[in-house]
Protein backbone atom coordinates (compact mmCIF):
# COMPACT_ATOMS: atom_id res chain seq x y z
CA UNK A 1 0.00 0.00 0.00
CA UNK A 2 1.63 3.45 -1.16
CA UNK A 3 2.25 5.90 1.53
CA UNK A 4 2.86 9.50 1.28
CA UNK A 5 5.15 12.27 3.39
CA UNK A 6 3.18 13.30 6.74
CA UNK A 7 4.40 17.35 5.64
CA UNK A 8 5.75 18.56 2.38
CA UNK A 9 9.15 20.41 1.65
CA UNK A 10 8.85 23.92 2.09
CA UNK A 11 8.03 25.47 -0.67
CA UNK A 12 7.01 22.02 -2.28
CA UNK A 13 3.59 20.16 -2.63
CA UNK A 14 3.11 16.92 -0.97
CA UNK A 15 3.48 15.04 -4.51
CA UNK A 16 6.75 16.96 -5.81
CA UNK A 17 8.39 16.17 -2.31
CA UNK A 18 7.25 12.30 -3.22
CA UNK A 19 8.57 12.55 -6.34
CA UNK A 20 11.61 13.74 -4.75
CA UNK A 21 11.96 10.97 -2.33
CA UNK A 22 11.45 8.57 -5.03
CA UNK A 23 14.47 9.71 -7.14
CA UNK A 24 16.97 10.08 -4.31
CA UNK A 25 16.27 6.31 -3.48
CA UNK A 26 16.96 5.63 -7.82
CA UNK A 27 13.34 4.43 -7.46
CA UNK A 28 11.81 4.00 -10.74
CA UNK A 29 15.36 4.83 -12.26
CA UNK A 30 14.31 8.67 -11.81
CA UNK A 31 11.81 8.44 -14.14
CA UNK A 32 8.84 10.38 -13.48
CA UNK A 33 5.62 9.67 -15.89
CA UNK A 34 2.39 11.32 -15.33
CA UNK A 35 -0.73 10.90 -17.33
CA UNK A 36 -4.67 12.49 -17.44
CA UNK A 37 -7.05 10.47 -17.70
CA UNK A 38 -10.51 11.54 -18.46
CA UNK A 39 -13.79 10.03 -19.57
CA UNK A 40 -14.92 11.13 -22.27
CA UNK A 41 -18.57 11.46 -21.47
CA UNK A 42 -18.56 15.09 -21.12
CA UNK A 43 -16.53 18.30 -21.68
CA UNK A 44 -13.71 19.07 -19.35
CA UNK A 45 -14.51 21.96 -16.62
CA UNK A 46 -11.88 23.95 -14.59
CA UNK A 47 -11.73 21.48 -12.02
CA UNK A 48 -10.05 19.41 -14.94
CA UNK A 49 -7.81 22.23 -15.53
CA UNK A 50 -5.79 21.59 -11.93
CA UNK A 51 -5.24 18.51 -12.49
CA UNK A 52 -4.16 18.72 -16.44
CA UNK A 53 -1.56 21.77 -14.89
CA UNK A 54 -0.56 19.55 -12.14
CA UNK A 55 -0.07 15.82 -14.40
CA UNK A 56 1.59 18.36 -17.23
CA UNK A 57 3.35 20.53 -14.99
CA UNK A 58 5.22 17.60 -12.93
CA UNK A 59 6.17 15.96 -15.98
CA UNK A 60 7.68 19.42 -17.12
CA UNK A 61 9.35 19.95 -13.70
CA UNK A 62 11.06 16.69 -14.28
CA UNK A 63 11.90 15.75 -17.11
CA UNK A 64 9.56 13.68 -17.72
CA UNK A 65 6.27 12.49 -19.41
CA UNK A 66 2.56 12.71 -19.51
CA UNK A 67 0.26 11.29 -21.60
CA UNK A 68 -3.05 11.87 -22.30
CA UNK A 69 -5.38 8.39 -22.05
CA UNK A 70 -8.78 8.36 -22.51
CA UNK A 71 -10.72 6.13 -19.86
CA UNK A 72 -13.40 5.16 -22.74
CA UNK A 73 -14.55 1.86 -21.19
CA UNK A 74 -18.23 2.84 -21.24
CA UNK A 75 -19.87 3.06 -24.87
CA UNK A 76 -23.28 4.47 -23.78
CA UNK A 77 -22.25 7.57 -22.64
CA UNK A 78 -18.57 8.23 -24.51
CA UNK A 79 -18.54 10.65 -28.03
CA UNK A 80 -15.98 11.85 -30.81
CA UNK A 81 -17.34 14.94 -30.06
CA UNK A 82 -15.96 14.69 -26.33
CA UNK A 83 -12.32 13.23 -27.24
CA UNK A 84 -11.84 16.19 -30.18
CA UNK A 85 -13.12 18.73 -27.53
CA UNK A 86 -10.44 17.62 -24.87
CA UNK A 87 -7.76 17.64 -26.78
CA UNK A 88 -8.33 20.91 -27.57
CA UNK A 89 -8.81 21.76 -24.29
CA UNK A 90 -5.28 20.28 -23.56
CA UNK A 91 -3.19 22.12 -26.28
CA UNK A 92 -5.25 25.34 -25.39
CA UNK A 93 -3.85 25.15 -21.59
CA UNK A 94 -0.45 25.06 -23.48
CA UNK A 95 0.32 21.60 -23.03
CA UNK A 96 1.82 18.86 -25.18
CA UNK A 97 0.98 15.00 -24.44
CA UNK A 98 4.02 12.10 -25.04
CA UNK A 99 1.35 9.70 -25.71
CA UNK A 100 -3.12 9.47 -26.49
CA UNK A 101 -3.74 6.37 -26.01
CA UNK A 102 -7.13 4.63 -24.97
CA UNK A 103 -8.00 2.38 -22.27
CA UNK A 104 -9.94 0.14 -25.13
CA UNK A 105 -6.63 -0.12 -27.05
CA UNK A 106 -5.86 -2.37 -24.49
CA UNK A 107 -9.31 -4.29 -24.48
CA UNK A 108 -7.62 -7.02 -25.65
CA UNK A 109 -4.79 -7.09 -22.81
CA UNK A 110 -7.13 -6.57 -20.49
CA UNK A 111 -9.67 -9.26 -21.41
CA UNK A 112 -6.44 -11.67 -21.25
CA UNK A 113 -5.61 -10.34 -17.40
CA UNK A 114 -9.29 -11.19 -16.61
CA UNK A 115 -8.90 -14.88 -17.76
CA UNK A 116 -5.59 -15.02 -15.81
CA UNK A 117 -7.23 -13.71 -12.58
CA UNK A 118 -10.12 -16.46 -13.31
CA UNK A 119 -7.03 -18.72 -13.24
CA UNK A 120 -6.04 -18.20 -10.65
CA UNK A 121 -8.89 -18.05 -8.59
CA UNK A 122 -9.05 -14.64 -8.18
CA UNK A 123 -12.26 -13.51 -10.10
CA UNK A 124 -15.36 -15.28 -10.53
CA UNK A 125 -18.83 -15.22 -12.80
CA UNK A 126 -21.81 -13.88 -10.67
CA UNK A 127 -25.17 -14.05 -11.94
CA UNK A 128 -27.16 -12.38 -8.95
CA UNK A 129 -29.18 -9.22 -10.05
CA UNK A 130 -27.48 -5.68 -9.41
CA UNK A 131 -30.22 -5.80 -6.30
CA UNK A 132 -28.87 -8.67 -4.82
CA UNK A 133 -25.40 -7.81 -5.36
CA UNK A 134 -26.59 -4.67 -3.51
CA UNK A 135 -27.80 -6.06 -0.71
CA UNK A 136 -25.94 -8.99 -0.35
CA UNK A 137 -22.55 -6.15 -0.31
CA UNK A 138 -23.46 -5.27 3.40
CA UNK A 139 -22.71 -2.22 5.12
CA UNK A 140 -19.48 -0.14 6.98
CA UNK A 141 -20.82 -1.93 10.15
CA UNK A 142 -21.94 -5.21 8.73
CA UNK A 143 -19.89 -8.00 6.72
CA UNK A 144 -21.29 -8.49 3.38
CA UNK A 145 -22.62 -11.90 2.37
CA UNK A 146 -20.97 -14.40 -0.63
CA UNK A 147 -22.61 -14.68 -3.43
CA UNK A 148 -23.95 -18.49 -3.88
CA UNK A 149 -22.19 -18.00 -7.06
CA UNK A 150 -18.39 -17.29 -5.35
CA UNK A 151 -17.53 -21.15 -5.06
CA UNK A 152 -17.33 -21.68 -8.74
CA UNK A 153 -14.33 -23.98 -10.23
CA UNK A 154 -11.94 -21.75 -12.59
CA UNK A 155 -13.11 -24.32 -15.20
CA UNK A 156 -16.65 -23.37 -15.13
CA UNK A 157 -15.79 -19.23 -14.52
CA UNK A 158 -13.68 -19.15 -17.59
CA UNK A 159 -16.01 -21.27 -19.68
CA UNK A 160 -18.83 -18.69 -18.67
CA UNK A 161 -16.67 -15.54 -18.84
CA UNK A 162 -15.95 -16.99 -22.66
CA UNK A 163 -19.40 -16.96 -23.19
CA UNK A 164 -19.98 -13.41 -21.61
CA UNK A 165 -17.86 -12.34 -24.62
CA UNK A 166 -19.18 -14.20 -27.53
CA UNK A 167 -22.31 -12.76 -26.91
CA UNK A 168 -24.53 -15.36 -25.06
CA UNK A 169 -25.39 -13.45 -22.08
CA UNK A 170 -27.77 -10.34 -22.01
CA UNK A 171 -27.22 -7.03 -20.61
CA UNK A 172 -27.16 -7.47 -16.55
CA UNK A 173 -27.63 -11.16 -16.28
CA UNK A 174 -24.28 -11.47 -14.92
CA UNK A 175 -20.69 -9.96 -14.23
CA UNK A 176 -17.20 -11.06 -13.62
CA UNK A 177 -16.28 -9.77 -9.71
CA UNK A 178 -12.79 -9.98 -8.35
CA UNK A 179 -12.67 -12.67 -5.32
CA UNK A 180 -11.38 -11.13 -2.41
CA UNK A 181 -13.09 -10.21 1.20
CA UNK A 182 -16.80 -9.86 1.62
CA UNK A 183 -15.59 -9.07 5.22
CA UNK A 184 -13.54 -5.98 4.15
CA UNK A 185 -14.14 -3.64 6.20
CA UNK A 186 -12.99 -1.35 3.15
CA UNK A 187 -16.26 -2.23 1.27
CA UNK A 188 -15.05 -0.81 -2.42
CA UNK A 189 -12.91 -4.39 -1.57
CA UNK A 190 -15.88 -6.77 -1.11
CA UNK A 191 -15.40 -8.37 -4.34
CA UNK A 192 -16.13 -5.72 -6.58
CA UNK A 193 -17.03 -6.03 -10.22
CA UNK A 194 -14.31 -6.00 -13.17
CA UNK A 195 -16.09 -7.15 -15.97
CA UNK A 196 -19.66 -5.91 -16.78
CA UNK A 197 -22.08 -6.78 -19.98
CA UNK A 198 -22.67 -3.82 -22.71
CA UNK A 199 -24.72 -4.93 -26.44
CA UNK A 200 -23.64 -1.31 -27.31
CA UNK A 201 -21.58 0.08 -30.27
CA UNK A 202 -18.25 1.87 -28.68
CA UNK A 203 -16.93 4.81 -30.59
CA UNK A 204 -13.79 3.38 -31.60
CA UNK A 205 -14.34 -0.35 -31.47
CA UNK A 206 -18.11 -0.73 -32.79
CA UNK A 207 -19.65 -3.73 -31.32
CA UNK A 208 -15.94 -6.08 -30.97
CA UNK A 209 -17.05 -5.96 -27.59
CA UNK A 210 -20.02 -6.68 -25.65
CA UNK A 211 -18.48 -6.77 -22.35
CA UNK A 212 -16.38 -4.22 -21.32
CA UNK A 213 -13.93 -3.48 -17.97
CA UNK A 214 -14.91 -1.68 -14.85
CA UNK A 215 -13.30 1.36 -14.07
CA UNK A 216 -11.44 -0.17 -11.20
CA UNK A 217 -10.27 -2.46 -13.13
CA UNK A 218 -8.74 -0.80 -15.98
CA UNK A 219 -7.18 1.98 -14.38
CA UNK A 220 -4.52 0.39 -12.28
CA UNK A 221 -3.76 -1.73 -15.06
CA UNK A 222 -3.98 0.56 -17.79
CA UNK A 223 -1.03 2.79 -15.67
CA UNK A 224 1.07 -0.26 -15.47
CA UNK A 225 1.23 -0.71 -18.88
CA UNK A 226 2.05 2.39 -19.95
CA UNK A 227 4.96 2.97 -17.45
CA UNK A 228 3.11 5.60 -15.37
CA UNK A 229 4.93 6.28 -12.62
CA UNK A 230 3.07 8.06 -10.39
CA UNK A 231 -1.03 7.70 -10.62
CA UNK A 232 -2.38 11.13 -9.61
CA UNK A 233 -6.19 11.51 -9.00
CA UNK A 234 -8.43 13.70 -7.12
CA UNK A 235 -9.61 12.60 -3.09
CA UNK A 236 -12.78 10.58 -3.87
CA UNK A 237 -10.85 8.06 -5.62
CA UNK A 238 -9.08 7.65 -2.19
CA UNK A 239 -11.28 4.48 -1.27
CA UNK A 240 -10.67 2.81 -4.55
CA UNK A 241 -6.51 2.73 -4.30
CA UNK A 242 -6.72 -1.15 -2.43
CA UNK A 243 -8.28 -2.04 -5.63
CA UNK A 244 -5.84 -0.61 -7.64
CA UNK A 245 -3.15 -2.20 -5.70
CA UNK A 246 -5.25 -5.19 -5.58
CA UNK A 247 -5.44 -5.56 -9.84
CA UNK A 248 -1.90 -4.37 -9.81
CA UNK A 249 -0.38 -6.47 -7.51
CA UNK A 250 -2.43 -9.61 -8.28
CA UNK A 251 -1.89 -9.24 -12.23
CA UNK A 252 1.90 -9.20 -11.29
CA UNK A 253 1.64 -12.56 -9.13
CA UNK A 254 -0.17 -13.96 -11.79
CA UNK A 255 2.78 -13.48 -14.34
CA UNK A 256 4.93 -15.00 -12.26
CA UNK A 257 2.91 -18.42 -12.85
CA UNK A 258 3.51 -19.16 -15.98
CA UNK A 259 2.30 -22.59 -16.02
CA UNK A 260 -0.97 -20.83 -16.01
CA UNK A 261 -0.22 -18.74 -19.53
CA UNK A 262 -1.68 -21.57 -22.00
CA UNK A 263 -2.36 -20.62 -25.56
CA UNK A 264 -2.09 -16.71 -24.43
CA UNK A 265 2.23 -17.18 -23.26
CA UNK A 266 2.95 -14.56 -25.64
CA UNK A 267 0.21 -12.30 -24.33
CA UNK A 268 1.42 -12.63 -20.71
CA UNK A 269 4.86 -12.47 -21.73
CA UNK A 270 4.49 -9.47 -23.38
CA UNK A 271 3.23 -8.27 -20.27
CA UNK A 272 5.69 -9.52 -18.00
CA UNK A 273 8.50 -7.47 -19.68
CA UNK A 274 7.26 -4.06 -18.82
CA UNK A 275 8.12 -1.89 -16.77
CA UNK A 276 5.07 -1.00 -14.89
CA UNK A 277 5.21 -4.78 -13.77
CA UNK A 278 8.15 -4.83 -12.31
CA UNK A 279 8.52 -1.62 -10.80
CA UNK A 280 5.05 -0.74 -10.02
CA UNK A 281 2.78 2.45 -10.23
CA UNK A 282 0.90 3.96 -7.11
CA UNK A 283 -2.22 6.29 -6.70
CA UNK A 284 -1.66 9.70 -4.92
CA UNK A 285 -4.65 11.20 -4.22
CA UNK A 286 -5.03 15.35 -4.21
CA UNK A 287 -7.73 17.54 -3.16
CA UNK A 288 -10.29 18.49 -5.79
CA UNK A 289 -11.38 21.93 -7.00
CA UNK A 290 -14.51 23.37 -5.72
CA UNK A 291 -15.37 27.12 -6.47
CA UNK A 292 -18.22 29.24 -4.86
CA UNK A 293 -21.36 30.13 -7.17
CA UNK A 294 -20.77 27.04 -9.85
CA UNK A 295 -21.25 23.52 -10.14
CA UNK A 296 -18.39 21.18 -11.39
CA UNK A 297 -20.42 17.66 -11.65
CA UNK A 298 -20.34 16.01 -14.87
CA UNK A 299 -23.55 14.74 -14.10
CA UNK A 300 -25.34 18.34 -13.28
CA UNK A 301 -23.55 19.96 -16.26
CA UNK A 302 -24.95 17.90 -19.01
CA UNK A 303 -28.08 18.37 -17.21
CA UNK A 304 -27.33 22.30 -17.82
CA UNK A 305 -26.78 21.37 -21.10
CA UNK A 306 -29.54 18.86 -21.95
CA UNK A 307 -32.50 21.17 -20.48
CA UNK A 308 -31.31 24.45 -22.09
CA UNK A 309 -30.71 26.32 -19.33
CA UNK A 310 -27.58 27.20 -21.09
CA UNK A 311 -26.92 27.85 -25.03
CA UNK A 312 -24.66 24.81 -24.75
CA UNK A 313 -21.41 22.79 -23.00
CA UNK A 314 -19.24 26.58 -24.43
CA UNK A 315 -21.70 28.50 -22.86
CA UNK A 316 -19.55 31.41 -21.90
CA UNK A 317 -21.26 31.05 -18.30
CA UNK A 318 -20.30 27.57 -17.93
CA UNK A 319 -17.42 26.65 -15.66
CA UNK A 320 -16.06 24.22 -18.69
CA UNK A 321 -12.77 24.91 -20.40
CA UNK A 322 -14.16 25.94 -23.78
CA UNK A 323 -16.33 28.33 -21.81
CA UNK A 324 -13.58 30.06 -20.21
CA UNK A 325 -12.08 30.07 -23.63
CA UNK A 326 -15.46 31.76 -25.71
CA UNK A 327 -15.61 34.11 -22.53
CA UNK A 328 -12.24 35.63 -22.93
CA UNK A 329 -10.45 33.62 -20.28
CA UNK A 330 -6.69 32.97 -21.21
CA UNK A 331 -4.59 29.97 -20.63
CA UNK A 332 -2.15 32.03 -18.80
CA UNK A 333 -5.05 32.85 -16.05
CA UNK A 334 -6.50 29.69 -15.41
CA UNK A 335 -3.21 28.47 -15.49
CA UNK A 336 -2.07 30.60 -12.94
CA UNK A 337 -5.21 30.40 -10.91
CA UNK A 338 -4.11 26.36 -10.80
CA UNK A 339 -0.99 27.70 -9.39
CA UNK A 340 -2.08 29.62 -6.62
CA UNK A 341 -4.33 27.41 -5.06
CA UNK A 342 -1.92 24.41 -4.69
CA UNK A 343 -2.40 20.79 -4.32
CA UNK A 344 -3.78 20.09 -1.10
CA UNK A 345 -4.85 16.81 0.73
CA UNK A 346 -8.05 18.04 2.49
CA UNK A 347 -11.20 19.67 0.44
CA UNK A 348 -11.96 23.48 0.28
CA UNK A 349 -14.17 26.06 -1.50
CA UNK A 350 -11.98 28.94 -3.42
CA UNK A 351 -13.53 31.95 -4.17
CA UNK A 352 -14.83 32.45 -7.84
CA UNK A 353 -13.48 35.87 -7.17
CA UNK A 354 -9.38 34.39 -7.18
CA UNK A 355 -10.28 33.38 -10.86
CA UNK A 356 -11.44 36.71 -12.37
CA UNK A 357 -8.63 38.17 -10.12
CA UNK A 358 -6.42 36.19 -12.50
CA UNK A 359 -7.62 36.63 -15.37
CA UNK A 360 -7.64 40.54 -14.70
CA UNK A 361 -4.28 40.30 -13.79
CA UNK A 362 -2.76 38.33 -17.11
CA UNK A 363 -5.64 41.31 -19.04
CA UNK A 364 -4.16 43.98 -17.50
CA UNK A 365 -0.81 43.70 -19.17
CA UNK A 366 -2.24 41.67 -22.03
CA UNK A 367 -5.19 43.37 -23.85
CA UNK A 368 -5.10 46.15 -26.02
CA UNK A 369 -7.59 49.17 -24.86
CA UNK A 370 -10.29 50.71 -27.52
CA UNK A 371 -13.37 52.81 -26.41
CA UNK A 372 -17.01 50.74 -26.84
CA UNK A 373 -20.24 52.54 -25.41
CA UNK A 374 -22.83 49.90 -24.37
CA UNK A 375 -25.58 52.06 -23.57
CA UNK A 376 -25.35 54.55 -26.13
CA UNK A 377 -26.84 58.50 -25.80
CA UNK A 378 -26.44 60.84 -28.36
CA UNK A 379 -23.83 63.72 -27.86
CA UNK A 380 -24.24 66.58 -31.10
CA UNK A 381 -21.41 69.14 -30.54
CA UNK A 382 -22.75 72.30 -32.10
CA UNK A 383 -20.17 74.47 -33.09
CA UNK A 384 -18.00 71.77 -34.24
CA UNK A 385 -18.10 71.90 -38.40
CA UNK A 386 -20.83 69.38 -39.76
CA UNK A 387 -18.69 67.66 -42.52
CA UNK A 388 -14.94 67.60 -40.32
CA UNK A 389 -13.32 64.54 -39.14
CA UNK A 390 -10.56 64.71 -36.85
CA UNK A 391 -8.55 61.65 -36.61
CA UNK A 392 -6.64 61.06 -33.08
CA UNK A 393 -3.61 58.76 -32.84
CA UNK A 394 -4.57 56.51 -29.40
CA UNK A 395 -1.91 54.27 -28.12
CA UNK A 396 -3.15 50.56 -27.76
CA UNK A 397 -2.03 50.44 -24.74
CA UNK A 398 -1.12 53.08 -21.75
CA UNK A 399 1.84 51.41 -20.68
CA UNK A 400 3.82 49.39 -23.37
CA UNK A 401 4.73 51.62 -26.76
CA UNK A 402 5.27 48.30 -27.89
CA UNK A 403 1.57 47.74 -28.79
CA UNK A 404 1.33 50.84 -31.27
CA UNK A 405 -1.49 53.18 -31.64
CA UNK A 406 -4.73 53.09 -33.52
CA UNK A 407 -6.74 55.80 -35.68
CA UNK A 408 -10.17 57.21 -34.03
CA UNK A 409 -12.36 59.55 -35.94
CA UNK A 410 -13.96 62.35 -33.82
CA UNK A 411 -17.60 63.65 -35.92
CA UNK A 412 -19.94 66.30 -34.97
CA UNK A 413 -21.95 63.67 -33.20
CA UNK A 414 -20.70 61.32 -30.92
CA UNK A 415 -22.17 58.53 -28.98
CA UNK A 416 -21.58 58.66 -25.19
CA UNK A 417 -22.84 56.39 -22.21
CA UNK A 418 -26.08 57.29 -20.58
CA UNK A 419 -24.92 56.85 -17.05
CA UNK A 420 -22.08 59.19 -17.85
CA UNK A 421 -24.79 62.43 -17.93
CA UNK A 422 -27.13 63.17 -15.56
CA UNK A 423 -29.93 65.91 -15.29
CA UNK A 424 -29.58 66.56 -11.38
CA UNK A 425 -26.33 65.41 -10.60
CA UNK A 426 -24.85 64.89 -7.02
CA UNK A 427 -21.78 66.65 -5.93
CA UNK A 428 -19.62 63.71 -6.62
CA UNK A 429 -20.44 62.99 -10.04
CA UNK A 430 -17.68 63.90 -12.00
CA UNK A 431 -19.26 63.20 -15.04
CA UNK A 432 -21.20 65.44 -17.75
CA UNK A 433 -24.72 67.31 -16.74
CA UNK A 434 -25.72 70.70 -17.37
CA UNK A 435 -23.25 73.31 -17.81
CA UNK A 436 -20.94 70.75 -16.87
CA UNK A 437 -17.16 70.73 -18.57
CA UNK A 438 -16.08 67.12 -19.25
CA UNK A 439 -13.02 65.64 -20.90
CA UNK A 440 -13.44 63.35 -23.95
CA UNK A 441 -10.70 61.11 -23.69
CA UNK A 442 -7.86 62.05 -25.84
CA UNK A 443 -10.50 64.60 -28.00
CA UNK A 444 -11.19 68.17 -26.59
CA UNK A 445 -12.89 69.31 -23.31
CA UNK A 446 -16.78 69.94 -23.71
CA UNK A 447 -19.59 71.47 -22.09
CA UNK A 448 -23.16 70.53 -21.96
CA UNK A 449 -25.33 73.58 -23.32
CA UNK A 450 -28.63 71.33 -22.98
CA UNK A 451 -30.28 67.91 -23.67
CA UNK A 452 -33.76 66.61 -24.67
CA UNK A 453 -35.55 64.04 -23.09
CA UNK A 454 -38.91 61.49 -24.42
CA UNK A 455 -42.36 61.13 -22.47
CA UNK A 456 -41.14 59.07 -19.90
CA UNK A 457 -38.21 62.05 -18.97
CA UNK A 458 -35.23 59.55 -20.68
CA UNK A 459 -32.36 61.73 -22.25
CA UNK A 460 -32.49 61.29 -25.70
CA UNK A 461 -30.27 63.64 -26.89
CA UNK A 462 -27.29 65.89 -25.52
CA UNK A 463 -25.88 68.76 -26.98
CA UNK A 464 -22.59 70.16 -26.19
CA UNK A 465 -19.92 72.86 -27.15
CA UNK A 466 -16.14 71.99 -27.47
CA UNK A 467 -13.10 73.77 -26.96
CA UNK A 468 -10.69 73.69 -30.38
CA UNK A 469 -7.86 74.78 -27.89
CA UNK A 470 -7.98 71.47 -25.81
CA UNK A 471 -7.05 69.54 -28.84
CA UNK A 472 -5.72 66.03 -27.28
CA UNK A 473 -7.47 66.34 -24.12
CA UNK A 474 -5.58 68.80 -22.69
CA UNK A 475 -4.94 72.39 -22.19
CA UNK A 476 -1.69 73.02 -21.16
CA UNK A 477 -1.44 75.67 -18.21
CA UNK A 478 -5.14 76.43 -18.27
CA UNK A 479 -8.39 75.09 -16.58
CA UNK A 480 -8.13 71.65 -15.67
CA UNK A 481 -11.41 69.06 -15.35
CA UNK A 482 -12.06 66.05 -13.16
CA UNK A 483 -14.44 63.51 -15.32
CA UNK A 484 -12.95 62.09 -18.55
CA UNK A 485 -15.57 59.80 -20.78
CA UNK A 486 -15.03 57.72 -23.66
CA UNK A 487 -16.78 58.13 -26.66
CA UNK A 488 -17.69 57.12 -30.03
CA UNK A 489 -18.36 58.55 -33.64
CA UNK A 490 -21.78 58.04 -34.30
CA UNK A 491 -21.33 58.51 -38.20
CA UNK A 492 -18.03 56.55 -37.81
CA UNK A 493 -18.57 54.40 -35.34
CA UNK A 494 -19.47 50.71 -35.90
CA UNK A 495 -22.61 48.83 -34.44
CA UNK A 496 -21.81 45.65 -32.08
CA UNK A 497 -23.52 43.68 -29.92
CA UNK A 498 -21.88 43.05 -26.49
CA UNK A 499 -22.73 40.00 -24.37
CA UNK A 500 -22.72 40.75 -20.42
CA UNK A 501 -21.79 37.73 -18.45
CA UNK A 502 -22.11 36.98 -14.71
CA UNK A 503 -22.52 33.96 -12.50
CA UNK A 504 -24.98 31.39 -13.24
CA UNK A 505 -26.34 30.78 -10.05
CA UNK A 506 -28.15 33.57 -7.63
CA UNK A 507 -26.58 31.70 -5.18
CA UNK A 508 -22.86 31.15 -3.13
CA UNK A 509 -23.25 27.13 -3.21
CA UNK A 510 -26.04 25.78 -5.76
CA UNK A 511 -24.31 22.36 -4.93
CA UNK A 512 -26.54 23.01 -1.24
CA UNK A 513 -29.94 23.48 -2.28
CA UNK A 514 -32.41 24.73 0.21
CA UNK A 515 -35.25 21.50 1.12
CA UNK A 516 -37.66 21.34 -1.74
CA UNK A 517 -35.34 22.98 -4.25
CA UNK A 518 -32.24 21.66 -6.79
CA UNK A 519 -29.38 23.49 -7.84
CA UNK A 520 -30.97 24.46 -11.30
CA UNK A 521 -33.81 26.15 -9.55
CA UNK A 522 -31.02 29.04 -9.03
CA UNK A 523 -30.04 29.29 -12.22
CA UNK A 524 -30.29 33.12 -12.20
CA UNK A 525 -32.41 34.06 -15.56
CA UNK A 526 -30.41 38.00 -15.79
CA UNK A 527 -27.13 36.23 -16.02
CA UNK A 528 -26.83 37.35 -19.70
CA UNK A 529 -27.94 40.05 -20.76
CA UNK A 530 -27.37 40.79 -24.54
CA UNK A 531 -27.07 44.58 -25.81
CA UNK A 532 -27.26 44.72 -29.57
CA UNK A 533 -27.41 48.67 -30.21
CA UNK A 534 -23.91 49.28 -28.97
CA UNK A 535 -21.34 51.42 -30.85
CA UNK A 536 -17.56 50.40 -30.82
CA UNK A 537 -14.40 52.23 -32.77
CA UNK A 538 -13.87 51.48 -36.51
CA UNK A 539 -10.51 49.83 -35.96
CA UNK A 540 -12.43 47.08 -34.27
CA UNK A 541 -13.88 45.84 -37.91
CA UNK A 542 -10.90 43.13 -38.28
CA UNK A 543 -10.79 41.87 -34.83
CA UNK A 544 -10.28 38.30 -34.91
CA UNK A 545 -12.86 36.20 -33.24
CA UNK A 546 -11.11 35.56 -29.71
CA UNK A 547 -9.24 38.34 -29.48
CA UNK A 548 -8.78 39.77 -25.83
CA UNK A 549 -8.96 43.64 -25.36
CA UNK A 550 -10.42 46.62 -22.88
CA UNK A 551 -13.31 48.36 -23.46
CA UNK A 552 -11.68 51.74 -21.28
CA UNK A 553 -13.32 52.08 -18.05
CA UNK A 554 -15.96 49.29 -18.84
CA UNK A 555 -14.36 45.76 -18.91
CA UNK A 556 -12.33 43.02 -20.41
CA UNK A 557 -14.08 41.80 -23.67
CA UNK A 558 -13.46 39.21 -26.33
CA UNK A 559 -14.39 38.64 -29.93
CA UNK A 560 -17.12 35.87 -29.56
CA UNK A 561 -15.34 32.86 -31.15
CA UNK A 562 -18.23 31.34 -32.76
CA UNK A 563 -21.15 34.17 -33.92
CA UNK A 564 -18.64 37.32 -34.39
CA UNK A 565 -17.50 37.81 -38.18
CA UNK A 566 -14.66 40.42 -39.20
CA UNK A 567 -16.42 42.79 -40.96
CA UNK A 568 -19.83 41.71 -41.07
CA UNK A 569 -21.36 41.18 -37.61
CA UNK A 570 -19.42 42.41 -34.82
CA UNK A 571 -19.86 40.43 -31.49
CA UNK A 572 -18.22 41.00 -28.06
CA UNK A 573 -18.49 38.95 -24.96
CA UNK A 574 -17.37 40.19 -21.72
CA UNK A 575 -14.86 38.67 -19.50
CA UNK A 576 -14.96 40.40 -16.57
CA UNK A 577 -15.34 43.74 -15.48
CA UNK A 578 -12.92 46.14 -13.94
CA UNK A 579 -13.90 45.63 -10.56
CA UNK A 580 -11.64 43.22 -8.70
CA UNK A 581 -13.27 41.94 -5.58
CA UNK A 582 -10.22 39.80 -4.93
CA UNK A 583 -8.33 42.14 -4.81
CA UNK A 584 -10.60 44.02 -2.08
CA UNK A 585 -11.46 40.74 -0.39
CA UNK A 586 -7.32 40.21 0.04
CA UNK A 587 -7.15 43.84 1.15
CA UNK A 588 -9.81 42.94 3.77
CA UNK A 589 -7.52 40.58 5.41
CA UNK A 590 -4.93 42.56 5.82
Amino acid sequence: MSKTPETPEKGKDFIRTIIDKDNETGKYGKRVHTRFPPEPNGYLHIGHAKSICLNFGIAQDYNGRCNLRFDDTNPVKEDVEYVDSIRKDVEWLGYTWDANPFASDYFEKLYYIAELFIKMGKAYVDHQSPEEIRENRGTLKEPGVNSPYRDRTPEENLDLFRRMRAGEMKDGECILRGKIDMAAPNVMLRDPALYRIKHADHHRTGDAWCIYPMYDFTHGLSDAIEGITHSICTLEFENNRPIYDWCVDTLMEGLKQTELFGEHEAIYNELAALPGFNERPYQYEFARLNISGTVLSKRKLIQLVQEGHVSGWDDPRMPTISGFRRRGYTPESIRDFCERIGVAKADSMVDYALLEHCVRQDLNDRAARYMGVVDPVKLVIENYPEDQVDEFEVPLHPEYESYGKRIVPFTRELWIERADFMIDPPKKFFRMGPDREVRLRAAYYVKCTGYETDEQGNVTLIRATYDPETRGGWLEGGRKVKGTLHWVSATKGLKAEVRNYSNLFSCENPNAPEEGKTFVDYVDPDSLEVLSECWVEPSLAAMKPGTNFQFERTGYYCADNKDHKPGEKLVFNRTATLRDSWAKIQKNMK
